[in-house]
Order: structure tokens, then sequence, then C-alpha cells
């Protein structure tokens, strides 16, 4: 790693520190968790956060995108921002390391300069710094959700591994979104015989008896202040996921029914702070804010969005934690009275680098990988072009899997869905089976190759186009848009409903609404509305790894597929098709 005078003194004024003399990297590779994370306390209680870490024990690479959009009335505003607009928002010089954490600039070359990010041992070291320096009776430690899921750790113990690091972590409370594609047996299971934080929920019901799944809030003192904590599960999760896995259950954002919980929270049971713990989505956490009143703090989750400063919605403060185990959200507030006096936020970037993994958490990660270290260690090609996931039309990544799928199937079009969770790797790397599995670990993995008329193509886009663009946050599920290999289109994000999608090409060629396509697609129940589905349906993450053992050598292109009309996206490809 080499260090520039200008990232010595970023990581100093970070850590707090004042140095005059010495190796200043010397000084940076043995600094204490408390220099380097230093924080000044403020009042009398302390709330952690984490959301969003998809599994990830083990510190990654984690490039944020370059491409963040959605409609044009929201695009430029907190939950889409990114690259030098997110710079200038939050007011972060390019090339500290505040900046590699939060966006895409210059990630190949910044990550040689700051290594690798998060890891569940490295952050156990902060949070007991934390719990240290303010006393266990101060510290409260929330997880939005969208933890279990997302590695092959995760995957291959079903959960198990995650919530075992959690307890480690010593979370407190959670709720959860993509725990529920482990199906609700098994979630059920983990909650109430593994997991020692509380596993809250008021907007899941039984559908027969309209029964409350789980509790829909917690109450915990905290140094004397009575905390009550709701939770919001992701409303969406029937429709973005697989709905058997929750079969039997219902969802939704139910703001009536919050706003009855907060009621009783602060008439009757007299709680000094309300708080939500949300997996609803920042920009969705923006809307509800102002249709449910006296809500003091949001922790959202779901859209991954690191925001180093809360935003206020009315009188609700709002504070998301990025996503991958990056950062820990650590929030000091002076209560009295019921009233917040004073509070001091920071968005803590998981550096690993500069941490010292906690020698007992470090210890669970190692053995928990064990029984899988060599199937997932090892090396199956090497990567000539950044690999990553996050943007809103392309990746490199998913480039790759779609190139993979093609080369098994033959398809005309592959379909690979809008995840927002994976990895990156770094041009030159090794890429290995677990890298693979970051990409695709999920519990419904199958590639299924059947038949789709153009029409029906057509519609589905618009339909996926509305989740992801459309004006109200409301109905916004979160997700990017799919990504497509064989096919290419403009949108025009600020359009109608079914009118987004135009000069659609398959191949080269005009898209026929009557002609049949030979589709591709893994992730989801896209097949269920094709015809003539082929008999063989492997896995996806087989299909990848066979294709990258075969290529040896891997080399992607970073152009996109899809040309934004109305959109100003703030990348360096603005004006032409935007990655």
């Amino acid at each position: 790693m080499n260090l520039t005078r200008r990232d010595f003194l970023e990581l100093a004024a970070i850590a707090g520190i004042s140095l005059t003399s010495g190796d200043a990297l010397a000084k940076l590779n043995n600094m204490s968790p408390e220099e380097l994370m230093s924080f000044k306390s403020v009042g009398n209680i302390t709330l952690l956060h984490i959301c969003d870490m998809h599994a990830h024990l083990r510190p990654l690479y984690w490039r944020e995108p370059s491409t963040l959009v959605s409609h044009p009335k929201l695009v430029g505003k907190p939950g889409f921002l990114c690259g030098e607009a997110y710079l200038k928002y939050y007011d972060i010089t390019p090339g500290t390391i505040r900046a590699y954490f939060d966006t895409y600039l210059d990630f190949p070359e910044l990550a040689h300069k700051y290594g690798k990010m998060g890891g569940v041992a490295h952050m156990a070291t902060l949070v007991k710094q934390i719990v240290a320096e303010r006393g266990k009776d101060k510290v409260l430690f929330m997880d939005s959700g969208d933890t279990w899921q997302g590695t092959a750790i995760g995957l291959f113990t079903k959960g198990k591994a995650i919530v075992d690091a959690q307890n480690l972590l010593g979370i407190d409370i959670m709720v959860g979104h993509w725990e529920f594609t482990y199906g609700k047996e098994r979630v059920l299971e983990l909650v109430n015989n593994h997991l020692n934080a509380e596993f809250i929920a008021q907007n899941i019901k039984d559908s027969m008896w309209e029964e409350l799944v789980f509790k829909p809030y917690t109450i915990r003192e905290v140094n004397g202040v009575k905390i009550g904590i709701i939770g919001n599960a992701f409303p969406y999760t029937p429709i973005a996921n697989p709905k058997e896995f929750v079969k039997g259950w219902t969802f939704g954002i139910q703001p009536e029914s919050l706003q009855q919980y907060v009621d009783e929270l602060r008439e009757d049971k007299k709680v000094d702070l309300v708080v939500l713990l949300s997996h609803d989505g920042f920009s969705l956490d923006q809307a509800l804010a102002k249709m449910v009143n006296g809500i003091d703090i949001i922790f959202s989750g779901h859209t991954h969005n690191p925001a180093p400063k809360p935003i206020f919605v009315n009188n609700t403060m709002i504070v998301i934690a990025g996503s991958h185990g990056k950062y820990l959200g650590r929030l000091d507030l002076d209560v009295k009275n019921g009233k917040i006096r004073k509070y001091n936020y920071k968005l803590i970037p998981i550096a690993s680098n500069f941490i010292k993994p906690d020698p007992e958490v470090e210890k669970f990660v190692e053995k928990a990988y064990e029984p899988y270290k060599d199937k997932l260690d090892q090396v199956i090609g090497k990567t000539e072009t950044l690999l990553y996931k996050r943007d809103t039309f392309y990746s490199t990544f998913d480039r790759l899997i779609g190139e993979a799928i093609r080369d098994r199937t033959d398809a005309e079009i592959v379909f690979t869905p809008g995840y927002r969770w994976g990895t990156t790797i770094l041009p030159g790397q090794d890429i290995t089976v677990d890298n693979v599995y970051e990409m695709t670990a999920i519990t419904y993995p199958d590639v299924y190759t059947f038949e789709m008329t153009g029409e029906q193509i057509k519609m589905i886009l618009e339909d996926i186009a509305d989740n992801a663009f459309n004006e109200n946050p409301l109905y916004q599920q979160g997700g990017d848009m799919s990504r497509l290999l064989g096919l290419e289109y403009e949108i025009k994000l600020g359009a109608p409903r079914g009118k987004r999608l135009r000069n659609i090409k398959v191949n080269g060629k005009d898209l026929d609404p009557k002609r049949s396509y030979v589709v591709s697609a893994w992730g989801g129940n896209l097949y269920r509305v094709g015809k003539n589905v082929r008999p063989d349906h492997p896995p996806v993450y087989e299909v990848v790894i066979d294709y990258i053992k075969k290529q040896k050598i891997i080399k992607v292109p970073y152009e996109s597929n899809v040309k934004i009309l109305d959109v100003k996206c703030g990348c360096p490809m603005e004006g032409g098709i935007c990655p």
C-alpha cells in the first residue's frame, strides 16, 4: 500500500490524532481502533446500526455505483447520489478514504492504497471499544436486515453462521427481508432457537387469522432512557422474492398500524424516544416520515446507501449505514424529558487494513469457513478488468454471468436480476469459487430457458422499470433494473408507466412483438410466464464457475446496453450510453 501525505492526513483526521514525527504509515498500521475511529461522545446513550451486510463475514472489496438514477424528481437527492455529485453534496475530498468507501471514483487505485473493507472481526473490535468507552448500559445495537443471505457461508449453513456472528457482535434487535428466502420455517427456527436479538415486525401478519407473526415493537431502557423500537420488514417481500417462501404471511408498508404503535408507545407506554428500525429503503422511509407523526429516528436499510450525515423529514431523523459490513453507524444522543437535546452521528468506515480483528470473532470466522475452505478458496480464473455489481442498469459481473449463461444455453436474450449485493474483484486478481457465490448465493438459483414473445418481454421490462423509477417512493421496490444480454434499449425515466422504454433491439434488430424469443433467466420466476420451458435448469453458480474455468482469463467490457434519455446520471459517460 502506498499512501500519499494527503492520504495519511485524511486517515489521521478520521483518527482524530496529531502526528508530528515518525513513520506515518507504520503509525497508521499500528493505530488502535480507539485512535482510528475517534468519536466525540455526546449525551447519555449510544445507538449502533448496521444494515444489508449480506452475510459477508470476511473483508471484501465493494465498489459503489457509478450510475444511481430514478425518476427525475428524485435524482440528485439523498438516496440517488453517486460519484462527484455525492462528494459535492457531502463535502468529501476526492481520493480520500471516505471517497474510496462511498463512491466508485478511482476505485481500483484507491483499493490498492487502502485495502479491503468490512469484516465482522474488525467490526467487533470497534463495537467492543465503543461499549468499553460508554458502558454496556448506554449502548443499543440494531440491524436493519438483509444479514443472513449473500455468500456461500450463509447459503451452506442456511443462515446459522451469520446468526452466530450477530450474537458475537452483540446485536440487540433486527428486522428482515432476504432472511425470508430461507423459508419461513427456517426463519422461525433461527429466531426462536439461535438468535439472541429480538426479531420484530409490525407489518407481517398471518393471512388466515390476521395475527402478528412477530412482536411489532420492543421497549428497551438504555441508561434510564425508555426507547420504543418498532420494526418494519421489507414490505414487498412476496413480490420481490418468490412468494412461496412466505406463504400464508402478508406484508405491506402499513402506515396506519405504524401510527397506532407510535401513539401507543408515546401515550400508553410513556417512552422517551420512538425509533423505527426499517428495511423499507432510504427513499421510502423519507416518504413514510411525512405520513407518520411522532417517530424520532428511522434507522433505514434495503437500498444500500451510505449516508455520512442524517437527513431530517419534518421532525424525524433518518440514517442509513451502507451495505456489506463496510460501515458501522454510531449515533450518540443527549435525551432528557423525552426530547433530543443534542446528537452526534458518524458513519464509521470499517477500514480492515487499519483495525485489528477481534481474536474471538476472527477465530469464529475461520472455524465457520473451515468445512468449505478447500471448495471456496479454489482459484478458477483471473480477471483483466474490474468486476463489479452495483449500477442502475449494467455491471461487469452481471455481464460475465450473462455470457456464461448464453454460452451454456445459446439463448437470444439473458435476464440477470438487478440485485444490489455481491462483491468486487480488481483487475489482475484471481477469481475464486467463493467470489462466484458472492454474486449468486440464493436459495432459488436455477437457470431456466424458455420462450417469450416480444410483447411479453416489453411488458415485463416496463413493469420492472416502474418498480425502479416510479416517482412515488412508496411504490419503489429498491432494486436495480434487470441486466440484459442480447437486448438494448433507450429509456425515459420520467415517462408514464408502460411508456418508458423505446428503440428496443435484440441482437441489433428491432424487437418484434409477435415473435417468440429464446430467453434464459435466473433468480426469479420469469419462466412461469414463458412457454416451452427446457427440462434442464442448472444452478447459476455452477454455470458461471464452469464458464470461468473454461475461459481462464476474463475480460469484460465497461459498456452498457442502455441509454438514458432524460436524466443526467453524473457519471463519466454522461450524454452517451450510461454504465
